[in-house]
């Protein structure tokens, strides 16, 4: 397929990547093998082993195992990409972009012109200033949001294009790193040894990194993309030190020294081989932007709820399957929490209580639902919960009171309604809810854009408001009414009662006149 590397331009990356089990491709019914597309003169008839014969043959130490599991490994970060690119598709032609941006353009172009006539027609003399006022805003309102979803495909194209784009460097930065490793095999290391990316040259690179830092103070340092494989206890030796860049290597751990960087404000340890993170990172009071992004956690340390400068945390493209359970009790500061492209089944309801929390992308997990106090996230303005497939259906009714949100994507989802209070999102300017079994609000509705999803709920939930209200006012009725033919009742049999008694005594006295008309009533 287009997105795996053409082998005339990234030799040696076709060849590691056609040997990972999860990116090998289908053999198609017809033998073909992606590092030797079919000759000519062979036809059809190809052997899909003479390539890698070749590539072999030209450069033998790729056959040694060792050499290919540390390119394996070296390329991860090209085979996750790879992965997110293919659910994604194909990238388009140019032509197809050319025109997507000359049409993103004329759209722009187009929707000024209305806007400005808009603007400048004259008020009728009969409507007043004010209504008038919201017409004009009412048509400037619909202008836009038509232009909008005009927009929507377009821009589609346009983004697609760009991840390819960069995917394209991505292979070409990977392909210079299997070079570098395979240079280092024809340096000759002795069998028994394991061959080791982190070169002799890398070696002393950094050990002058480390002592320089010590000499000079640094306050920032990147060592990203050097293969390492460990990190010098001396590193958290370095009081000063306000960055650290460490990502792109092949870390599998990193030291509990780490804890000594008092001053550290920024980690970015993405793209490695960590299985895990120390507990003593907790240690890193000033902390406040963590990226351990494409790496293969399995959970976080609870500690990590003491890093309570925290603002931005990127723990995406792991193997996550839940966060700490106070995450959000502790991390009040955090603006920023992308959890996407893990395992995830359900957020803690801790959770909500991030109170500063801005952005939340947890896309591509397998979250059941969200926490029923999802709604005091007050000032979320972006949240993608996209592709969560089979798993989340429905959302919680605090959903309306996400009142800062701007951007909600619910796409590749099981959800049949959206909630009631679903109008009250008064700021959302782009929605996403493609591949969805939704009835509530129907298609129609919601292929005219978000303005209209929330006109329709908003109403659906004053008919449902008016509804409760007629119940209300009708049990109200019914119980007034039942109470007054009660007191109406009992009112009656006393009254009763007591003619009765005055009747009997005035019959029963032996002193009174009888009367014949009373006589006849009784």
């Amino acid at each position: 397929m287009a997105m795996d590397p053409n082998p005339k331009s990234f030799p040696i990356l076709s060849y590691v990547m056609a040997r990972i089990p999860s990116l090998s491709p289908r053999p198609p019914p017809i033998e073909f093998d992606i590092e030797q597309p079919a000759s000519p003169s062979s036809g059809h008839g190809s052997d899909p082993s003479s390539s890698s014969s070749r590539i072999v043959h030209d450069m033998p130490h790729l056959s040694d195992p060792k050499v290919l599991a540390s390119m394996t490994t070296a390329i991860s970060d090209v085979a996750q990409t790879r992965s997110m690119l293919k659910t994604l598709g194909e990238r388009p032609d140019h032509e197809a972009v050319d025109t997507a941006k000359a049409r993103l353009v004329d759209i722009e172009v187009n929707l000024s012109a209305k806007l400005q006539e808009i603007v400048l027609s004259s008020r009728p003399a009969d409507v007043e200033l004010l209504e008038w006022r919201a017409h004009l805003a009412e048509k400037e309102n619909e202008c836009r949001q038509a232009a909008d979803e005009e927009k929507q495909v377009y821009k589609a194209i346009v983004h697609l294009d760009e991840m390819h784009e960069a995917y394209e460097k991505m292979l070409k930065e990977a392909e210079e790193r299997l070079v570098k490793i395979y240079e280092s095999a024809e340096r000759g290391l002795p069998e028994e040894e394991p061959l080791d990316p982190v070169s002799e040259e890398v070696n002393e690179e950094v050990a002058k990194i480390l002592q320089d830092a010590n000499e000079k103070e640094m306050d920032r340092i990147s060592l990203t993309g050097r293969r390492l494989r460990f990190l010098p206890e001396g590193f958290g030796h370095i009081r000063g030190l306000v960055v650290l860049d460490i990502s792109s290597n092949q870390l599998q751990i990193i030291p509990d020294s780490i804890s000594g960087l008092e001053n550290l404000e920024e980690l970015n340890a993405s793209s490695n081989l960590l299985e895990s993170l120390p507990d003593s990172i907790g240690l890193l009071q000033k902390l406040k932007l963590l990226n351990v992004s494409a790496n293969k956690l399995h959970a976080l340390p609870d500690t990590i709820c003491h890093c309570r400068s925290l603002v931005e945390l990127d723990v995406s493209f792991n193997s996550l399957t839940y966060l700490p359970t106070n995450i959000g009790l502790e991390l009040v500061n955090l603006e920023k929490l992308a959890i996407q492209l893990n395992k995830i089944r359900s957020l803690p309801s801790s959770v909500c209580g991030m109170s500063s929390l801005r952005y939340l992308d947890a896309h591509f997990n397998e979250l059941h639902g969200l926490p029923q106090a999802i709604g005091k996230l007050t000032k979320l303005e972006y949240l993608n919960l996209g592709s969560n497939f089979t798993d989340l259906t429905e959302l919680p009714h605090t959903f309306g009171d996400l009142i800062s949100l701007r951007e909600l994507d619910l796409s590749n989802n099981q959800i049949h309604a959206l909630p009631d209070t679903f109008g009250h999102l008064e700021n959302l300017k782009k929605l996403n809810v493609e591949q969805n079994p939704l009835t509530v609000p129907p298609m129609e509705v919601v292929n005219k854009g978000p303005d209209a999803v929330r006109t329709f709920m908003s109403k659906r939930w004053l008919e449902i408001l008016a509804e409760e209200d007629r119940k209300r006012t009708q049990e109200m009725d019914e119980q007034t009414q039942t109470g007054w033919l009660t007191r109406s009742t009992s009112w009656l049999k006393t009254y009763v009662s007591g003619v009765s008694e005055t009747v009997s005594g005035i019959v029963g006295s032996p002193k009174s006149p009888r009367d014949p008309y009373l006589d006849q009533q009784l």
